[in-house]
């Protein structure tokens, strides 16, 4: 009867530590399980479902290799106090203390469009800088040069010499709508590269006094001081915009969800010319120009509002030549319909220095056809910022 007896406890003994073995490494080889939940949950499906998209990060991994950081280094004067132009103090101090110059650093941010090594950024990104160090997303650092500059749209493209360089692909900016989503890549506040998310909530935003010549891509992914230059991107990781200013209540403040970026085809054209002559070049009449407004055409007893109105006529430009006067309603350049002031100043910048275009006006009520031979666009210095 013991030796049965010390057969039971050693068998159970076995039994209760291989159940305990089991019940902790594999559960579900049991019929029932001594860890029940406390509440029945339904786990979520480790793969997206069917034509459901929950990331992009496939879009930035694509993108992230192409965009570089930016770092300008440049000389500025610092203020001096009236009264080192005492010519007492200067009697017993000479010119010691004349103007000094420190060092100013700006951080952005740019995209590498071509293996070739050049970048497309903003012009205000590296305006006026002495020194420009691009750093890749690999951790390669070298100097750059500034193939050229156009501060009518903000564009201004660098070339580096390094070899294997990551290029992005071209988007189709000019198919973007409302509601798309896109990316923004960047260095906000020089703390790394940044991917945001927003969508798209407007297209061909102008009026906004930012640059010259603007057709803004409007979007709520953050834009922030750093990354400007940087790129915006589709869904698929190719690239729609470069990133160039926000809305804030207060300068070198943080996005406000309002965003805008330059279309990559506007970009793209100025950088080919660019690329091609080092500059860009673009028709010109001199006049400034303002819209009509209902109110105006009232004034000027006309049915119905449209063209630009001519304001001022600059002496001896090719519209004063060409007989343009203040007053004159322009609506129409070579019969392409002016809508308003700023279609009026792109379809003159598309025209060629020396080609003559026909002007359509309307000059007390009757429409006149009036030549002009088309000047250069003078360079205009950037708005302060």
């Amino acid at each position: 009867m013991r030796k049965l007896w010390l057969v039971f406890t050693q068998a159970a003994t076995v039994c209760l530590a291989v159940l305990f073995v089991v019940s902790t490494l594999r559960p579900d080889l049991l019929s029932w399980n001594l860890r029940r939940n406390v509440v029945t949950i339904k786990e979520s499906s480790p793969q997206p479902a069917a034509g459901k998209i929950n990331s992009f990060s496939v879009a930035a991994k694509k993108a992230m290799p192409t965009v570089v950081n930016v770092f300008t280094t440049k000389e500025v004067k610092v203020p001096r106090h009236p009264f080192m132009d005492d010519p007492v103090f200067r009697y017993f101090f000479g010119d010691q203390f004349d103007a000094q110059t420190q060092k100013s650093t700006n951080l952005g941010s740019g995209v590498i469009v071509s293996g070739e090594g050049y970048i497309l950024t903003n012009s205000h990104v590296v305006e006026a800088a002495d020194d420009i160090e691009v750093a890749l997303a690999d951790g390669r650092r070298t100097q750059a040069r500034v193939v050229g500059a156009d501060p009518d749209t903000d564009i201004a493209v660098l070339k580096i010499k390094l070899p294997k360089l990551p290029s992005i692909a071209f988007g189709q900016s000019d198919q973007a709508n409302v509601g798309d989503v896109v990316l923004a890549i960047g260095n906000p506040f020089g703390v790394g590269q940044t991917v945001t998310m927003g969508i798209i909530s407007a297209v061909g935003r102008s009026h906004l006094g930012i640059n010259t010549f603007e057709n803004f891509i409007q979007t709520d992914a953050a834009i922030n001081p750093g990354n400007s230059g940087g790129a915006l991107i589709d869904a698929d990781g190719n690239l729609i915009g470069i990133n160039t200013a926000i809305y804030s209540r207060t300068p070198g403040g943080a996005s406000l969800g309002i965003g805008f970026a330059i279309p990559v085809s506007a970009a793209r054209q100025v950088m080919e010319q660019i690329v091609r002559t080092g500059s860009v070049t673009r028709g010109w009449i001199g006049v400034a120009v303002q819209d009509m407004t209902q109110e105006l055409a009232e004034s000027f007893k006309l049915p119905q509002a449209r063209g630009a109105l001519i304001s001022e006529v600059l002496s001896g430009s090719p519209a004063d030549k060409a007989g343009i006067k203040p007053g004159d309603i322009l609506i129409a350049v070579n019969d392409k319909p002016v809508t308003d002031s700023a279609s009026m100043l792109a379809l003159i910048a598309i025209l060629q220095p020396g080609q003559q275009a026909e002007l359509k006006v309307i000059r007390g009520q009757a429409e006149n056809v009036v030549k002009v031979t088309i000047g250069k666009r003078p360079r205009q210095a950037r708005r302060e910022e």
